[in-house]
């Protein structure tokens, strides 16, 4: 993970719609920036429908939310529609962001180990600022705890 107090490393990501986002595009509002391994999955479904049912409250307390995977865009479309998810999803199939933002790490499922994405999520304050960084979240409970975190 990266530290808390540093600068967040900006980015060029495709959204859902194809339409390139830079983190610096967000300066001036907080960013809830989560990543998370993979579109309809059941956790990941969880994770972004509780985040779609608090994005009113979340855009109140003047923040966003991006979620990143290295799914594609058309991936990332129809997660969107499917589950009707207000909010941006950008692709990194290449996992350049998702590197630069350790959270590409050795797992191990079923005596398998490989690398994947550490389901994790990062507060970035109006500078771009880290101010907070959590590692293995629960899809259930991170964003509840993250609207939490803005008050």
């Amino acid at each position: 993970m990266l530290e808390i107090g540093q600068p967040a490393p900006d980015f060029a990501l495709p959204d859902q719609d194809g339409v390139v986002r830079h983190l610096s595009d967000f300066k001036g509002k907080r960013v809830i920036l989560y990543f998370y391994p993979k579109d309809m999955t059941p956790g990941c479904t969880k994770q972004a429908c509780a985040f779609g049912e608090l994005y009113p409250q979340i855009q109140e307390k003047g923040a966003v939310v991006l979620g990143i995977s290295k799914d594609s865009v058309a991936s990332h479309k129809r997660f969107q529609e499917k589950y009707n998810l207000p909010f941006l999803l950008l692709s990194d199939p290449e996992t350049q962001v998702i590197q630069a933002y350790d959270v590409w790490k050795e797992k191990k499922n079923y005596g398998k180990v490989y690398m994947g994405i550490v389901r994790s999520t990062y507060l970035i304050d109006e500078n771009g600022v880290i101010v907070q960084a959590l590692e293995k979240v629960k899809p259930a409970e991170n964003p509840q705890h993250m609207l939490g975190a803005l008050a």
